[in-house]
């Protein structure tokens, strides 16, 4: 099957970088402000390449971080919990979709039409039953990420609010969302500091050597920019 060939806007946009250099945090956002816009607001990305083994799980880098400025988009948020002061917390705190049994059929039949999933402690006994399902998607409720527990609302506000989960791949990358291309360079440069800074402290205590080996930001559409971290 034959490669798609990079657009006209970002061979542009990749002539205006050097792939060899690594940029200040400041110089990177503005050249990126600078690329040719395109239809839709853009989401900004962070790329690591970290230097941990993902096959070893006390080497395995996950967490959450909540964006100052917030991420630029709308959330859908699932929330597994019975009837109840934690159904009602989640229901008021403004989740999109609060209940027990319905969702767990649901989610059974192959429906994922949500960002993230939260679950009271007492209905992980079936949502762990979805592994199948919500695993691959990485939409599985965990305790280490906040997800699982039993102020809903309080989950519920700060993922709406930005709070961005991150978790290493079986390459040993990771990617985050960092906010839109539109967003002020001044919010931008909070939100990947914020990211950066979480990352950094993340890193495992077995792990040996250059923990960040690069990292890079992007928009949805352009090529990426290496930052000097």
């Amino acid at each position: 099957m034959a490669k798609s060939k990079p657009s006209k806007r970002y061979k542009e946009s990749a002539d205006k970088v050097d792939r060899k250099k690594s940029y200040p945090l400041k110089e990177a956002i503005e050249i990126l402000a600078k690329f040719k816009s395109t239809k839709f607001d853009e989401t900004m990305e962070l790329g690591f390449s970290l230097g941990v083994d993902p096959k070893h799980s006390d080497q395995m880098v996950r967490g959450t971080v909540s964006l100052p400025n917030g991420s630029g988009r709308k959330v859908k948020v699932l929330v597994f919990a019975k009837d109840g002061a934690a159904a009602d917390a989640a229901k008021e705190a403004g989740a999109d979709f609060v209940g027990f049994d319905e969702f767990i059929t649901k989610c059974k039949e192959g429906w994922t039409d949500f960002d993230v999933a939260v679950a009271t402690p007492e209905a992980m006994s079936e949502v762990r039953k979805l592994g199948r399902v919500l695993g691959p998607r990485g939409l599985m409720p965990n305790p280490k990420t906040g997800t699982v527990t039993e102020d809903t609302g309080k989950a519920v506000k700060e993922i709406q609010a930005g709070r961005v989960e991150f978790k290493i791949d079986k390459t040993a990358n990771l990617h985050l969302p960092v906010g839109k291309k539109s967003f002020a360079p001044e919010k931008l440069h909070e939100n990947i500091v914020a990211a950066i800074t979480a990352i950094t402290k993340a890193k495992p205590a077995s792990a040996k050597g250059k923990y960040i080996k690069s990292c890079t930001l992007s928009s949805t559409m352009s090529p990426p920019i290496r930052l000097d971290v």
